[in-house]
C-alpha cells in the first residue's frame, strides 16, 4: 500500500481495518506481539516492517489538496531510522584503549528484577525456558534493561544449557528450583548412546541447525536495536566447556555436585570426548553469534567452584585456551571476555588468551591488577547485594560511595564496571539505575581530574 497515495483522512478507518489483511500471511505478521518502544507502531503482529503511526499520518495527503501538488515528507519506500554510529566505550575499554568514563554492564541486567519483564512474561504465558524459543520474545527481553538504563552494551537474553539441550539432552525448569536436566549422563555407555561427537568439520551445520533460535534471536536483536536507535554494542555469550559437562553429568547446580569431577576421575576418556565436543560446539556458537552481529563474547565458567585447582588446570583451562585463540584468530578485533566464578586462582593463566578478566566477590580489589600483569583488562566485581533496597542501608548515596571506592582502588582506565555475581531478582531498580549512573559519572570525573 502506498501511503503516498491514500485516500484524505474520511478512509482511514477502512484503511486501518484492511491494511493488516494484505499482510495477513507475511512472515513478519506471524512474530508474536510484543511490548513495543514508546515509538507506538500499528501493527498486524510486531513484524519489522510496521509503520510508524506518526510517519503514516504525516505522510497521509491532506484534504483539498491535490495529488499534483502534493509531496509526502518523506518517501514511503526510505527507511524510517537508520543505523547509529556505535558507541565503542565498551569496546575500547576491552581492548586496552583509553576511554573518557568507565563503561558499564551487568549480568542479568535481563530478567526478573525488572517490573517489565514480570509484565511481559505474564502478557506471554510463558516461562524463561518458552521465551527463549521465540527470537522476538528474546529481543524484548535483552532490550528492556537497555531502554531503562544507561548501560553500556546489551547482552543476549539466553541461557548457558542451550548446547546440551541442542545435543540432544532435555532441560526444563520445574519452578522453585532453577534449570534442571532431569535426566543427565549416567555412565559412559550412556554419554556414547545420546550425544554425538561433533568433529570440527560439522559443528557450523550442527550450530546453524540445532541452535537457530538462539541465532535468529541475535539477528532480531541487532534489527531491533537499529530500529529502535540503540547504539551500544550486543554482547554474546556461552558456558565453558566444563560448566557445561558438570550440568550434563549432574543434572543441576545444587544437587550431585560432585557428578562432575567424579566423571573426570572414573571415566576420563569420556570426559575428554565430551569436552572436546563441547569446545567445538561452543567455538562454533560464538563464530556464529559474531556473524549474527555480536560485538563482544562473553564466556562463563559458571561452575568454576565446582572443580579443584589441579583438575581445573587439566580439564577445564585448555577448552577455555582454545575457545579464546580459536576466536581471536578469527575476528582479532572483537573483545573476549571471561568469567571464571569461583576459580579466581586462574586468572593470571587466563589474561594470557582472554582480552578481559572478569573477577568474582572473593577477589582482592588491591592486588587484582598485579595477578592479570597488564596483558588483561578487568571486569567485576560490584556487590549485587548492595542494590537490594533497605530502609536506610541502601540509597542511592550509599551506592555512589561504594561505587567510588570500586572505581579508586581498581582505577576507571582498563576497567568495566560489572557485579561479582549476577542479579538475583530482589534489586531495586531506583539502585541498579543509581549504580550505572554513578559508574559513568565517578569515572568520567577521576580521569577529568587526571588530565
Amino acid at each position: 500500500i502506498r501511503y503516498d497515495t491514500m485516500r484524505p483522512p474520511l478512509f482511514l478507518p477502512f484503511q486501518l481495518l484492511f491494511t493488516p489483511l494484505t499482510r495477513a500471511f507475511s512472515p513478519s505478521t506471524l512474530a508474536p506481539p510484543a511490548f513495543r518502544h514508546p515509538s507506538t507502531v500499528i501493527s498486524a503482529g510486531g513484524g519489522a516492517d510496521d509503520i510508524d503511526l506518526v510517519t503514516l499520518l504525516r505522510n497521509i495527503r491532506p484534504p483539498g489538496v491535490s495529488l499534483d501538488a502534493w509531496t509526502p515528507p518523506s518517501s514511503p519506500s526510505a527507511p524510517i531510522s537508520t543505523a547509529p554510529a556505535l558507541r565503542t566505550l565498551l569496546i575500547d575499554a576491552a581492548l586496552g584503549k583509553p576511554v573518557a568514563r568507565t563503561p558499564v554492564w551487568l549480568f542479568r541486567q535481563a530478567g526478573r528484577h525488572l517490573p517489565e519483564y514480570t509484565a511481559y512474561k505474564k502478557l506471554r504465558n510463558k516461562n524463561f525456558l518458552e521465551l527463549l524459543k521465540c527470537p522476538d520474545d528474546v529481543a524484548e527481553c535483552t532490550l528492556q534493561p537497555v531502554r531503562r538504563y544507561n548501560v553500556d552494551a546489551a547482552i543476549l537474553f539466553s541461557d548457558i544449557l542451550v548446547i546440551p539441550e541442542a545435543l540432544g539432552m532435555e532441560v526444563t525448569m520445574p519452578g522453585g528450583v532453577g534449570i534442571l536436566v532431569p535426566r543427565p549422563l549416567s555412565d559412559p555407555q550412556d554419554s556414547v548412546a545420546r550425544i554425538p561427537t561433533v568433529t570440527e568439520g560439522e559443528a557450523k551445520d550442527f550450530v546453524a541447525e540445532k541452535l537457530s533460535h538462539v541465532l535468529a534471536a541475535v539477528r532480531t536483536i541487532r534489527s531491533k536495536m537499529v530500529e529502535e536507535g540503540h547504539d551500544v554494542p550486543l554482547i554474546g555469550f556461552s558456558a565453558a566447556p566444563w560448566t557445561l559437562l558438570y550440568y550434563m553429568v549432574g543434572g543441576s547446580s545444587k544437587k550431585n555436585t560432585d557428578a562432575g569431577t567424579r566423571w573426570l576421575h572414573e571415566h576420563k576418556e569420556e570426559s575428554l570426548r565430551l569436552l572436546d565436543t563441547l569446545t567445538t560446539v561452543v567455538v562454533q556458537y560464538l563464530l556464529a553469534q559474531i556473524a549474527g552481529g555480536a560485538h563482544v563474547i562473553q564466556i562463563f565458567e559458571a561452575m568454576g567452584m565446582m572443580i579443584g585447582e589441579e583438575d581445573f588446570y587439566e580439564y577445564a583451562m585448555p577448552c577455555m585456551e582454545r575457545i579464546g585463540k580459536e576466536i581471536k584468530e578469527k575476528h582479532p578485533d572483537v573483545p573476549v571476555m571471561v568469567f571464571s566464578r569461583g576459580a579466581s586462582y586462574a586468572n593470571s593463566a587466563l589474561s594470557h588468551h582472554f582480552d578481559v578478566v572478569t573477577l568474582d566477590g572473593t577477589v582482592d580489589r588491591t592486588t587484582a591488577r598485579e595477578v592479570v600483569g597488564g596483558r588483561a583488562g578487568l571486569q567485576g566485581n560490584y556487590d549485587p547485594a548492595l542494590l537490594i533496597a533497605t530502609d536506610t542501608d541502601h540509597t542511592p548515596e550509599t551506592v555512589r560511595q561504594s561505587v567510588a571506592d570500586m572505581l579508586r582502588t581498581f582505577g576507571p582506565q582498563c576497567l568495566i564496571a560489572n557485579l561479582g555475581e549476577g542479579l538475583g531478582g530482589k534489586e531495586s531498580t531506583e539502585l541498579v539505575e543509581a549504580f550505572v549512573d554513578a559508574v559513568h559519572e565517578e569515572s568520567a570525573s577521576m580521569i577529568g581530574n587526571s588530565e
